[in-house]
Formats: C-alpha cells, sequence, structure tokens
C-alpha cells in the first residue's frame, strides 16, 4: 500500500506535484525504481564521507565504539531510527525528475544555512569547519523527507477539508499566528548578530517567505513537517555534541522551528524554479505552434 497519494488525486495541491506516473512499476509502500537510485545514491554519499574523511566518522557518528576492546560494537539508536524514517520516507513516491530539483535547492540551501550559522558564530561544530562539508548531503535528505511527509499529511487532512465549509481559515489563521510567534523567536535568537550582513541578509529573505505563499495550508504543513523532524535532528547533533549553539540549550526551540522555515524556503524555491521552467517551455514551444499546420 502506498504512502502516497496518486498524482492526479484531487486532493493533493498543484504546487507539490506527485510522482510522474511514467513508470508502470509501482512496489510496496510507494517504492518506484527511482527510490533505489536515491538509496544508493545516500549509501554512496555515506561511505564517500567515511572513506575520505575517517576522522569525522569517528568524532561525530559513533555508532562503532572504535576503541573499547571487546565492547567494539555500540548503536547509536536515536540515529539509525532518524536516518531508517528518513530512507523509508524518502524512498515513497521518488521520481528522479522531480525529486533532482528538490536535492539541488537542499545542497544549495543547506549549505547557505551552515555558512550562516558557523561565520556569524551562532553555532559551531567540534571539527571547527565552517562550515564542515559533510554536513551538506544531510540538507537534501531531510528535504525529500519533508517532502513525502507533507503529501502523506495532505492526504489525511483530505477527508476533513472535504467536510469543512471553510476549509482554508484555520490553516491560514494557524499559519499567521504560528510564523509571526517564529519570527519574533528568531529575531530574539539572533540578536546578537544582528549587525552582521549574514544575518540581515536572512532576516529579510525569511520575512519575503512568510508573507510570500498564496496556499497556506501547504505552507503551514510544510513548517510543521520540517520542524518535527528537526527537533529529532537537533535533540541527536546537541546531545551529542556534533555542534553546539551558543546558547548551550539541548536543543534550543529556534534551531527545532528553523528547520521548518527552511523547509518552507526551500519549497517556494522550489515553487519559482518549475514556474521558471514551465514559461521558459512555453515560450520554447511557441514558434513552434505558430509554424504548425
Amino acid at each position: 500500500m502506498s504512502l502516497l497519494p496518486d498524482a492526479n488525486a484531487p486532493t493533493i495541491d498543484q504546487s507539490r506535484p506527485g510522482p510522474a506516473p511514467a513508470s508502470p512499476i509501482v512496489l510496496p509502500l510507494g517504492w518506484t525504481p527511482a527510490s533505489f537510485v536515491l538509496l544508493a545514491g545516500i549509501g554512496a554519499a555515506a561511505g564517500l564521507t567515511a572513506v575520505l574523511r575517517p576522522d569525522i566518522a569517528r568524532l561525530y557518528f559513533p555508532i562503532f565504539n572504535w576503541g573499547y576492546g571487546s565492547a567494539w560494537w555500540r548503536l547509536d539508536g536515536l540515529l539509525l531510527g532518524i536516518f531508517a524514517v528518513m530512507i523509508l520516507l524518502i524512498m515513497a513516491g521518488a521520481d528522479l525528475r522531480r525529486d533532482g530539483l528538490i536535492v539541488t535547492v537542499g545542497v544549495l540551501g543547506g549549505l547557505a544555512i551552515e555558512a550562516w550559522g558557523t561565520q556569524t558564530s551562532l553555532w559551531h561544530y567540534q571539527s571547527q569547519e565552517r562550515p564542515p562539508l559533510w554536513i551538506i548531503p544531510a540538507w537534501p535528505i531531510a528535504a525529500l523527507a519533508i517532502d513525502r511527509l507533507v503529501r502523506l499529511l495532505d492526504r489525511w487532512l483530505a477527508g476533513w477539508r472535504a467536510g469543512a465549509t471553510k476549509p482554508s481559515l484555520p490553516f491560514a489563521a494557524g499559519y499567521w499566528l504560528v510564523l509571526a510567534a517564529f519570527y519574533g523567536l528568531m529575531l530574539s535568537f539572533v540578536w546578537p548578530t544582528r549587525s552582521q550582513s549574514l544575518t540581515i541578509a536572512v532576516l529579510i529573505l525569511c520575512a519575503i517567505a512568510i508573507l510570500a505563499p498564496t496556499n497556506r495550508r501547504l505552507a503551514l504543513l510544510t513548517f510543521m513537517a520540517g520542524s518535527a523532524l528537526g527537533f529529532f535532528l537537533e535533540l541527536w547533533g546537541t546531545t551529542r555534541a556534533c555542534w553546539i549553539y551558543y546558547t548551550g540549550q539541548t536543543p534550543p526551540l529556534f534551531a527545532v522551528l528553523a528547520h521548518g522555515m527552511a523547509a518552507l524556503v526551500f519549497w517556494q524555491t522550489t515553487l519559482v524554479l518549475r514556474t521558471l521552467a514551465g514559461w521558459r517551455g512555453r515560450l520554447r514551444a511557441r514558434p513552434t505552434e505558430a509554424t504548425a499546420p
């Protein structure tokens, strides 16, 4: 049984297009042949990091207890649980053409976020890298998992929306309440770096992102899904001292909700890029249509 709705189902907003129906092969849990390509890519990225940077593997991912004699096997249950859930989500309804854009935005966006945080000393890593490149692949992996989670949440809410008189009102009210509170929390958290250009740029970008979306339902679901996943990621990272915020909290509430904000910005960026690609395609098609008999 698929975790995801059909691409043509009327309950799913077209701003989050479903998996392309090009391949007739659909496996249990909504897996497609592309699911295994994504899984192989994640495995290759993890393996490459372990081979090229064994010091990072030992420092940040103590799945193996490298130096304790016979007690060499130590599982980090939280880390393994997070990645197991994310991989299951990512493999559901995978489509390389659609997911490729999400991955690209996740890589570039993650690099920008990590550069901002480490350069302004809002947080730092044990390795003192600013930013560490090994963490960047985690951002597109999380972005794909959030994309699937939003689709699942939207499907669960489809029945309620169908029976509601004005289904958009609760989401719009919740959106403004939650995002206004987040922005206030963000101002408080980044206040020590308010004069730095990177922080000013981030504040402006977040304000634009909050004011921009027209589909408040999907925007709120994206923020909620990103925050939910962010809680477990931040809990793991801060309690293992992989990264430390200047407040010393494990984790700070802002860091958890910032994952929701990042997911919202990533989603809006992919919408803009898809819109631009659609315009470009229509412009290219016009000469052909004009000369067609």
